[in-house]
């Protein structure tokens, strides 16, 4: 452990604060000394090209019947099982992997904190000040990490967007996994630093932009993912570990889909692979997943945690995590560490999925079984039309499509939990694979609906 003088001094601290007034003070813009000449512009909302491609694609949706997939209602719980349109649905959209949301000691836990506390702290953390539960939360982090400190953020994708805008900019370089998050390409923007792309998991590749550029620039930061959401595999930790060791870059892994499904006790891909944690510079990821709350954290040294308290502006100026929220994230990570039979459910459950979905000749990619597992259909319209096909018959997957994942690459994706049962396994994959093949034998309603997609 270090002691005090690790940390930033209050000189540093004062000093930077005055930095980021003087950043963010604004310059009064200049108004212009004539009229602006009489011209016509389009000011609708209509006119984005984005809207005008999303009509085109709802009319042709509609040619087929198929309801919208996107941001259905739910009118129960969303766990294992669900309700939609008024049908009980076996869901598989559900980030909940170990079962946990609605547990009856969450439950009980977050109505005390909300009747002590109230659902929220009133303003930032460095306005309003600390709570025990924000700090009880941020130390379970940091020691499943092995790191010195923790620090949790209101939202999980703001965690990545600011914390890589304020360890980064324009003289540094971020290099990441052609598949990495969006959440860490906007934070890489906002950074200004340059920002270069290896193929997933390919890490000769990495190796070799490293040798070429690494001295061009003042800092590295590599970014990957314990467990990819979109494909269900990861990284090599430990060759990663010893490129960005070699390089003298810093490594984040965000554990946003990791935590909790990875190692034999969820702690994490470094779990998994039996790599010593505190050899990865950030270890980021979310609450909202496995932790069935919302948020998000970096798990790191008390010099990184010290800096950010001052310097991510997505904490700065954001409101602390509200009572709720943390205790609901820190009661789940208890009974996570309590009860690992709920890993090893995932983990069965998983590889089931994944071995009977290859016997009935479904295409799972790279997946490596642990709860995500995608069935890639390559045509979006296809995959569109299948998942409608299987929610008539009450089996809730979501698509993914262009530009979420590459163009010819379009799937289904399952989210296996520690509920699912051996049936709701086995109902799936059966029910994915007569629908495929009643799909791919009637070609007619797909190709006229992709003739009006091309007019």
């Amino acid at each position: 452990m270090t002691g005090p003088a690790d940390r930033l001094s209050a000189s540093d601290r004062s000093a930077l604060l005055q930095s980021m007034r003087d950043r963010d003070r604004k310059v009064e813009p200049q108004r212009p000394s004539k009229p602006i000449a009489s011209k016509s512009w389009d000011t609708s909302f209509e006119s984005l090209p984005a809207y005008q491609m999303f009509k085109t694609q709802r009319a042709a949706a509609d040619v087929l019947g198929i309801a919208n997939p996107f941001y259905r209602r739910h009118d129960a719980r969303a766990g294992s099982q669900s309700m939609i349109g008024n049908q009980p649905v076996l869901n598989f959209a559900s980030y909940d992997y170990l079962g946990l949301n609605g547990h009856p000691e969450i439950t009980e836990a977050v109505s005390n904190v909300a009747r002590d506390w109230g659902t929220s702290v009133s303003a930032s953390r460095i306005t309003a000040g600390e709570r025990a539960f924000h700090q009880e939360l941020e130390g379970k982090l940091a020691e499943n990490y092995q790191t010195e400190d923790a620090i949790t953020f209101v939202s999980g994708h703001a965690t990545a967007v600011t914390v890589i805008a304020a360890l980064v900019g324009p003289k540094d370089l971020v290099l990441h996994d052609a598949l990495i998050h969006n959440c860490v390409m906007v934070g890489t923007q906002l950074s200004g630093a340059a920002r270069r792309v290896f193929p997933h998991n390919d890490w000769d590749v990495l190796e070799s932009i490293l040798e070429s550029s690494r001295d061009s620039f003042e800092r590295v930061l590599i970014v990957t993912e314990g467990l990819y959401s979109m494909d269900g595999d990861g990284p090599d930790l430990a060759r990663l570990v010893d490129i960005k060791e070699r390089w003298g870059a810093w490594l984040m892994v965000d554990e946003a889909h990791s935590i909790g499904v990875l190692g034999q006790r969820g702690r994490g891909i470094f779990e998994m692979q039996n790599v010593d944690p505190r050899r990865v510079d950030l270890w980021l990821g979310t609450l909202s997943k496995t932790l069935v709350s919302c948020g998000g954290y970096v798990a790191g040294t008390h010099t990184l945690v010290d800096y950010l308290k001052f310097a991510a502006n997505g904490l700065v100026y954001s409101v602390g995590m509200p009572g709720p929220a943390t205790i609901a994230a820190l009661t789940a990570f208890n009974i996570m560490q309590r009860e690992p039979e709920r890993v090893s459910r995932l983990h069965a459950n998983g590889q089931n999925f994944l071995a009977l979905a290859r016997a009935a000749g479904l295409d799972v990619g790279s997946s490596w079984g642990y709860a995500v597992a995608p069935i890639i259909v390559g045509d979006t319209l296809r995959t569109v039309i299948l998942a409608d096909r299987l929610l008539k018959r009450g089996i809730n997957a979501f698509p993914i499509i262009p530009p979420g994942v590459p163009e010819k690459s379009a799937r289904l994706r399952f989210f296996i939990s520690s509920s699912h049962t051996q049936q709701d396994i086995e109902r799936a994959i059966a029910t994915v694979q007569e629908e495929l093949s009643a799909l791919e034998s009637s070609g007619i309603a797909v190709g006229t609906a992709s003739r009006l997609l091309k007019r």
